[in-house]
């Protein structure tokens, strides 16, 4: 009865760049400040814990008349069968009729509006003069996380990547200039880049950090962070998980993408439920920060911290401009249900 199209990663990579989903990310926190948007409950359930999993978000883009949902799964005992660990799809529909638009793969959606997520926190709250980029966690995301926080800030001369065995970061790094300019376009020949053998020593050296880690105790400590760093923390999604020092918390400005849902599975998470920060300490989500309805970094010491749980509406609208372009240029697969 409808006719829907279909997107893979391979159509998908086609139709969008980071500059583009960076604008959309961007776009999407401002509505969400404009109360143009709905964020609905999260499902989380837990195959296996900390071995299989799955993520159902979704929500509603009222300016953009678009509801939809996403549904992703994780199961670490994939990297043994040669598939993927992160599964997912995307399923946009039309607020007007409820009709179906399309589906879109999800793991590529995810990893570049994820990324744009972390840059748009360094953009609004890490020094202007910021140099000097660490990456914790060398896994998917990461390279995501880097294409990203390139885009969005072309003043970073040098970029460390930290991974759990130090082997592991020198693999990620040794591949990551062909990576960036075969699947991302950009060009490295200005910027440095290492692996971390010493984390404590990264971390004083870098005034932008990005976490990306599925940690459930701090990695980074309260000691290592100087005057003036700025923290986008990633890898927090669900209860339990933790990768900075909750001290770092009680002495920074702290923004959110969306705060109930960083309450709850958030960076901010435990912090709060032991009592060291409240959410009076919360100055405001993203989206506020970027519309002035809210101040930002006001002095150069000042230590910054921006909580991303990510949202369902980051997905939607992304995947809606990969169908769009799909349409134009009648590409994806088109399915009657």
């Amino acid at each position: 009865m409808f006719e829907i199209r279909v997107l893979s990663k391979e159509d998908i990579s086609q139709f969008i760049n980071m500059q583009q989903v960076i604008e959309v990310v961007e776009a999407v926190y401002k509505s969400k400040s404009e109360g143009m948007t709905e964020v609905w409950p999260t499902v989380f359930y837990e195959f296996n814990p900390g071995k299989a999993d799955l993520d159902i978000k979704s929500g509603y883009l009222k300016s953009r008349k678009l509801f939809g949902h996403k549904t992703v799964t994780w199961f670490g005992s994939n990297v043994e069968k040669d598939i993927p660990t992160l599964i997912g799809m995307i399923a946009v529909f039309d607020a007007d009729t409820g009709v179906p638009i399309g589906m879109t793969d999800a793991s590529y959606i995810t990893g570049m509006r994820t990324g744009a997520a972390g840059a748009l926190g360094a953009k609004y709250l890490a020094r202007k003069t910021s140099e000097n980029l660490l990456i914790v966690g060398a896994g998917n995301q990461a390279v995501f996380q880097i294409a990203a926080t390139l885009t969005a800030l072309p003043n970073i001369k040098k970029v460390r990547v930290a991974a759990q065995k130090s082997e592991g970061a020198k693999s990620f790094v040794d591949g990551i200039r062909n990576e960036l300019q075969n699947e991302f376009g950009i060009s490295t020949e200005d910027i440095t880049f290492e692996a971390v053998k010493d984390l404590e020593k990264a971390v004083t050296d870098s005034q932008i950090i990005i976490t990306v880690t599925p940690s459930r105790k701090p990695i980074i400590k309260k000691e290592w962070i100087q005057k003036g760093t700025h923290i986008s923390c990633i890898g927090a999604d669900m209860e339990g998980k933790q990768e900075i020092d909750s001290g770092i918390m009680s002495s920074a400005l702290i923004f959110v993408d969306d705060m109930e849902h960083c309450k709850h599975v958030g960076e901010i998470e435990i912090p709060l439920k032991q009592g060291i920060i409240s959410e009076k300490d919360i100055i405001g989500e993203i989206g506020d920060l970027i519309l002035d309805k809210v101040k930002g970094r006001t002095n150069e010491d000042q230590i910054t911290i921006f909580d991303a749980t990510g949202m369902a509406l980051l997905d939607i609208a992304t995947a809606e401009i990969a169908l769009k372009h799909a349409e134009k240029n009648g590409l994806g697969i088109k399915a009657n249900i």
